[in-house]
């Protein structure tokens, strides 16, 4: 993986839960890391739903590996949040595709 291919900051986080003294439980993301990325395809399919047109954006990121990245965490890209559909190992533990969709 080549370093100039990483033109993005993005940050990867995981939703965590906290329970107070008074029983009340909060549900807050946590950054759990903040890496350089590839953006290595971005596309937008529109498709026909109930309401009218509706716009979806999925795009895969390529990160250097990372330990236990799942399908849980979500990723923030210029302002955007991006649910994580997919993680995949690229190599032994060289690099990570995070295939993500906007959330709507």
């Amino acid at each position: 993986m080549r370093a100039g291919k990483l033109d993005r900051t993005i940050s990867v986080e995981r939703k965590t839960e906290t329970v107070y003294e008074t029983g009340a439980v909060v549900t807050d993301w946590l950054a759990i890391a903040t890496v350089r990325a590839e953006v290595v395809t971005q596309s937008a399919d529109e498709f026909l739903t109930g309401f009218g047109k509706a716009e979806s954006g999925n795009v895969i990121f390529r990160v250097r590996y990372l330990h236990d990245v799942t399908t849980a965490d979500r990723v923030i890209c210029d302002g955007k949040i991006y649910d994580l559909k997919e993680v995949i190992e690229v190599g032994r533990r060289r690099a990570l595709e995070l295939r993500a969709a906007t959330t709507s």
